[in-house]
């Protein structure tokens, strides 16, 4: 019978052995009953140790040889290899190169993986960004986007876009009932309206909301988007203080509703940009260090 990855066929198996050994039914019988040959039924008997207790599982198709298989000697040449300093696959190939063995930097691989030796990069891991950080030296250099995430009372989520630039600490922030990359690039639009100047460069975390698909609208902008560094906490130092400073001095005022939230925040942005004086612009006001603001 051709091989099948049909996955009731071991308990049809089961079942065939079942009927012979325990019913008492002829081969042919249960040929005729299950739909299959006879050869296949006799077949399945002799494998059956258990008169029908357990199912018969499909053997692999796997072949045993292969006349192009790598010899024990090179398998146990890049095993030895790889175990006695741990390099990597390409490591391994030259080293074998150069003492003479013949094997290709594929089959060095394919054995490597075979044995579980070799690390993979996990398929969830998010490319580092090489994209250079600029100097906020202006502003508009360069600004700190990120979102908050809060739980009202009725267990539903509530989310807050806030953005900062680092040269005047303009903040500007948004609640909202969802996020999505499509959102975050409209957020982006009216925040850089109310600031009054031009956004140059907007760094992110790795959320979803910040994907490729908001890369490329922030482009059509003509507004480039930077990463933060994988594991470097510090990139986003300053949205991350503004938003402890936005919920210790607004929302934890009032009460967890989106209507309460967009309310407060419309009371306190304009505190905070043209009133709240900031250590780190020597005890200034954002709208101090905006030109047209």
């Amino acid at each position: 019978m051709a091989y099948s990855k049909n996955p009731h066929l071991p308990k049809v198996r089961q079942e065939a052995a079942r009927l012979v050994k325990i019913e008492c039914w002829s081969t042919r019988k249960v040929a005729r009953h299950l739909g299959y040959t006879q050869s296949a039924v006799v077949k399945w008997c002799k494998r059956d140790t258990m008169c029908g207790a357990h199912p018969i599982q499909t053997r692999s198709s796997k072949p045993k040889h292969h006349p192009k298989a790598l010899s024990r000697e090179i398998v146990s040449a890049i095993i030895r290899e790889r175990a006695g300093r741990r390099r990597c696959a390409e490591h391994v190939y030259h080293a074998l190169k150069n003492r003479g063995v013949t094997v290709s930097l594929s089959s060095v691989k394919r054995t490597l993986d075979r044995c579980h030796l070799r690390k993979k990069r996990s398929p969830w891991k998010r490319p580092h960004d090489y994209t250079p950080r600029p100097e906020a030296a202006f502003c508009g250099a360069l600004l700190e986007l990120d979102t908050i995430h809060i739980i009202a009372p009725d267990g539903s989520r509530i989310y807050v876009y806030t953005i900062i630039d680092l040269y005047s600490r303009f903040a500007y922030a948004e609640v909202v009932e969802r996020i999505s990359a499509e959102r975050s690039a409209v957020f982006i639009r009216r925040a850089q309206k109310l600031a009054g100047f031009r956004f140059h460069m907007v760094q992110t975390d790795h959320g979803s909301e910040f994907s490729t698909r908001f890369t490329h609208r922030l482009l059509s902008l003509g507004i480039r988007h930077r990463h933060s560094r994988v594991r470097q906490k510090d990139d986003q130092a300053h949205i991350e203080r503004f938003n402890r400073t936005i919920q210790e001095e607004c929302f934890d005022r009032t009460t967890h509703t989106i209507h309460d939230f967009r309310m407060a925040l419309k009371e306190y942005l304009p505190y905070y940009n043209n009133e709240r004086t900031h250590m780190g612009i020597n005890y200034q006001t954002p709208a101090q260090l905006i030109p047209s603001y």
